[in-house]
């Protein structure tokens, strides 16, 4: 709950940019499948969405590019 709490905070008021880190961890398979259509809505408005997470299918579902760092480098920068 505080995870979905989290990610309706961050979206509540609109905003042009969007700044999450791991936003459907711990979150049951029917609040993940809520928070990426949540994300997808916002991204069709036009925000900008930036997210840090370990889970690819997230990644695949919810972003247009992929950054890749390993050591603080960026190692590929793509969309596989």
């Amino acid at each position: 709950m505080k995870q979905r709490l989290s990610i309706a905070q961050a979206v509540f008021e609109k905003p042009d940019t969007l700044l999450l880190d791991e936003p459907t961890n711990a979150i049951d398979e029917k609040g993940v499948n809520l928070v990426r259509d949540l994300l997808l809505e916002e991204k069709q408005r036009g925000a900008v969405i930036v997210i840090a997470s370990h889970n690819k299918e997230d990644l695949t579902i919810l972003t247009d590019e992929m950054i890749y760092m390993d050591n603080g480098k960026i190692m590929k920068n793509d969309k596989e």
